[in-house]
């Protein structure tokens, strides 16, 4: 399974299957590097329907480091129980399409975490006012 459809299964407890449905598809050939993803095609859930901040909340309680998945893509996956290492961070930004430069670590986080955000939304999460940028 894909590094975002592990993400997707563990916040929706929906199938793999499902879950790497709600991957972006590949932007369009000359799109612009800003340019945002287009959304999946049916979302996982209706819209705002699932509480990601609950869910994430009792997950976090639940583990013994102190977590911070509201701004870090790295927390976010060791909350949810998956590999945060760099090569995964990596591979999941390739997942999502991230255009810069995978090398600058610092950037490439606050772009997953901003796109894992915009993705679970639109999938029907309820993403806190809060951490919403999209």
């Amino acid at each position: 399974m894909s590094f975002f459809g592990s993400i997707m299964s563990k916040i929706f407890g929906v199938t793999p299957a499902a879950a790497a449905e709600a991957a972006p598809p590949p932007p369009a050939a000359g799109a612009p590097v800003d340019a945002p993803s287009p959304a999946p095609a049916a979302p996982l859930a209706p819209a705002g329907s699932v509480d990601i901040e609950k869910i994430l909340d009792d997950l976090n309680e639940k583990n013994p480091e102190t977590l911070d998945w509201r701004v870090s893509i790295v927390d976010l996956m060791k909350v949810l129980g998956l590999d945060s290492s760099l090569s995964a961070r990596k591979e999941l930004a390739k997942e999502l399409h991230y255009a810069g430069d995978t090398n600058d670590s610092a950037k490439m986080n606050i772009w997953l975490h901003q796109k894992v955000m915009e993705l679970v939304a639109a999938n029907g999460g309820k993403v806190p006012d809060s951490i919403k940028r999209f």
